[in-house]
This record gives structure tokens, C-alpha cells and sequence, in this order.
């Protein structure tokens, strides 16, 4: 299973456009798949909709996922990516603004693996978007592939 992609889920812009400037600057050139909002994710990770086609076997390293999103929100997309055998051991980190304690909460109880928030200042979000593709993809050891397929 290729573990080189790392799915982002961001619906701001400037936040998307910031992120991968900071791994680009930290040289991380792994692939990012950006979804919009949590349907967009969900259908990436579960091979539907537009993603009907995609390769199984492009499971993201990680997924950084912002709380806040339209439609399906990062909570929702957290709650069901834990629920389904298939993607329950996927690495999540939540990459939010959110300084809700309720929200660390809540995001540690529904399965997130770590809980980030976004700094402002653009040198500390570099360096903080840095500091989690380095830990994530290099130092962290994933768990292997269950066998079962995510996509029919």
C-alpha cells in the first residue's frame, strides 16, 4: 500500500495554499489530496463519487483535518472514518483554529490521533506543518493494511 499521500482537508483557501507552501519550504513532496469539505473527503477515503476511480491502494500517510468544514463537518468525517473497520486506523490529525476545549475533547473521544491548532503567525504555522510531516510520515510507524479493501 502506497503511504506517500497525505489528504487534506481544508475548505479556506489561504489555509490550503499556506500548508503546502510550509511542506514544500520543509521539503516534504509527498502528494497532497485536498477535499473541500467532509462529503469530498469521505468520497476520496471511501472511493465514491467523484473518486470512484481512484487506486485502493492510494491510502493516505495521514489525514490533516479541519473541524470546521461545509456540508459534512471534521467531527462527522471523524466519526465515520473510526466506525468503518476499513479506515478506523488511518492517522488523523485534526488541524484546526478551533481553541474550544470541547473540541479537543470531543476530537480525542471520536478516535483523532492528535489535535493541532493552526498558529497564525505564518513562521510557527511552517514550522508546525513541518514538524507534523516529519513526525507523521518519517517517524511514525503506521499500522499495516488490514486487507480489506476501502474501494470495491
Amino acid at each position: 500500500m502506497s503511504r506517500s499521500i497525505i489528504l487534506l482537508v481544508e475548505d479556506n483557501a489561504d489555509d490550503v495554499a499556506l500548508t503546502k507552501r510550509a511542506f514544500k519550504k520543509s521539503n516534504i513532496l509527498n502528494k497532497v489530496v485536498v477535499a473541500g469539505d467532509g462529503i469530498e473527503a469521505m468520497n476520496y477515503l471511501f472511493c465514491e463519487g467523484e473518486y470512484a476511480g481512484r487506486d485502493p491502494d492510494e491510502m493516505p500517510a495521514v489525514v490533516l483535518l479541519d473541524l470546521k468544514l461545509p456540508r459534512v463537518d471534521g467531527m462527522e468525517v471523524l466519526r465515520r472514518v473510526r466506525a468503518d473497520e476499513r479506515t478506523k486506523l488511518l492517522p488523523i490529525v485534526v488541524l484546526t483554529s478551533s481553541k474550544e476545549e470541547e473540541d479537543v475533547i470531543r476530537s480525542y473521544s471520536l478516535g483523532a490521533n492528535s489535535y493541532v491548532r493552526k498558529p497564525v503567525d505564518f513562521n510557527e504555522f511552517v514550522e508546525a506543518v513541518s514538524r507534523l510531516g516529519l513526525y507523521w510520515l518519517i517517524v511514525n510507524e503506521t499500522p499495516p493494511s488490514s486487507g480489506k479493501r476501502v474501494c470495491k
